[in-house]
C-alpha cells in the first residue's frame, strides 16, 4: 500500500544579495508517495534543482525559505524547514538520499568505492567497518554493480560513467531510505546506458518501497518511468498530476512544447520487454 512519505507545503524561495532579488520557488505545493516516481520536469533553471535542495537543507544563507516540508517518519511529521543543522544531518544521506547529474563530481578521487560507501554508512550508524563493509556489498549488488569484490577496492577514475552512477545509487540506498531525489541521472550518459539505470529506478522502487523525486527536461524519460508529473516554469508548478492524464490532455502550452521537443525513448531504450 502506497503511503504519503512527504509533503510540500506553499513553499517559496527568494534569493537575495547586495544586488538583486530574486523569487527561485513560487508557493510550490506537491506530495510524494512509496513506490511511486514524481518526475519534476521542465527547461533550465525552472526550479527543479533548487526544490530538491531546499529539501534537503543545502541552501546557502543567501536564500529565504518559507513554506512547510513535511517528512513523515512512520508516526512522526517532521518539518524539515524547522531542524537544526545538525537535524538535518541524520536525515540527509540517512532517510532522505540524493544522486547528482554527474557521477564524477560527486565521488572522491581520493577514496576506493568501498571507503566511500563505508563513510556513508559510518556517518549514521554506530557498527564496525566489517558489518559495514557487508552492508555496503549488499547495496552494490541492489544497483547491480558487476563483480562488487573487485569493485569495492577500485577508485572511481577505474570505472566507466555507468559503473560510476550505480556506485553513487549505491551510495544513495545503503542507509535505507524512504526519500530518493534524483537529478537528471541519466544525462551525462550515453543512450543504453540511460537504459538500464532507469530500469534500475524501476527495480529499487519496487523492491525498497522507495519515494522518488526524478529531476528531468525529457518527456521521454518521464514516459517510461514516471507515475506522475510536476511541470516548473519559473518557479511555479503550471501543471501536476497522473503521467498519462499530463500527456494526453496537457493544458498549458508550456507543457504542450516540451512534449513536442521531446525524445522518443521507448524504441531506444527498450525498459520493457
Amino acid at each position: 500500500m502506497k503511503k504519503k512519505i512527504l509533503e510540500v507545503k506553499n513553499l517559496t524561495v527568494l534569493y537575495e544579495d547586495d544586488e538583486r532579488e530574486d523569487l527561485i520557488l513560487d508557493n510550490v505545493s506537491f506530495e510524494l508517495f512509496s513506490d511511486e516516481i514524481l518526475a519534476f520536469i521542465g527547461k533550465s533553471g525552472s526550479g527543479k534543482s533548487i526544490t530538491c535542495f531546499t529539501i534537503l537543507g543545502l541552501l546557502s544563507k543567501n536564500f529565504s525559505v518559507e513554506g512547510e516540508i513535511i517528512y513523515y517518519d512512520k508516526d512522526r511529521k517532521i518539518n524539515l524547514l524547522e531542524l537544526s543543522e545538525k537535524e538535518k544531518r541524520k536525515i540527509r544521506g540517512n532517510k532522505i538520499s540524493m544522486i547528482f547529474q554527474e557521477p564524477s563530481t560527486a565521488l572522491n578521487p581520493l577514496l576506493t568505492v568501498g571507503e566511500q560507501i563505508i563513510d556513508t554508512i559510518l556517518a549514521h550508524k554506530n557498527i564496525s567497518k566489517e558489518e559495514a563493509k557487508k552492508l555496503a556489498l549488499k547495496s552494490m549488488k541492489l544497483a547491480q554493480i558487476p563483480d562488487v569484490e573487485k569493485r569495492f577496492y577500485q577508485y572511481p577514475f577505474e570505472l566507466s560513467g555507468g559503473l560510476k552512477q550505480r556506485v553513487s545509487i549505491a551510495m544513495a540506498i545503503v542507509n535505507s531510505p524512504n526519500i530518493l531525489l534524483a537529478d537528471e541521472p541519466t544525462t551525462a550518459l550515453d543512450i543504453t546506458v540511460s537504459a538500464y539505470i532507469l530500469k534500475l529506478f524501476l527495480k529499487l522502487k519496487k523492491e525498497l518501497n522507495l519515494g522518488i523525486i526524478l529531476i528531468t527536461h525529457d518527456f521521454g524519460v518521464v514516459a517510461e518511468v514516471a507515475d506522475r508529473v510536476m511541470v516548473i516554469k519559473d518557479g511555479k508548478i503550471v501543471e501536476y498530476g497522473d503521467v498519462f492524464q499530463i500527456f494526453n490532455s496537457p493544458k498549458m502550452d508550456y507543457t504542450k512544447e516540451l512534449l513536442s521537443s521531446r525524445f522518443s525513448l521507448k524504441s531506444s531504450l527498450n525498459l520493457y520487454p
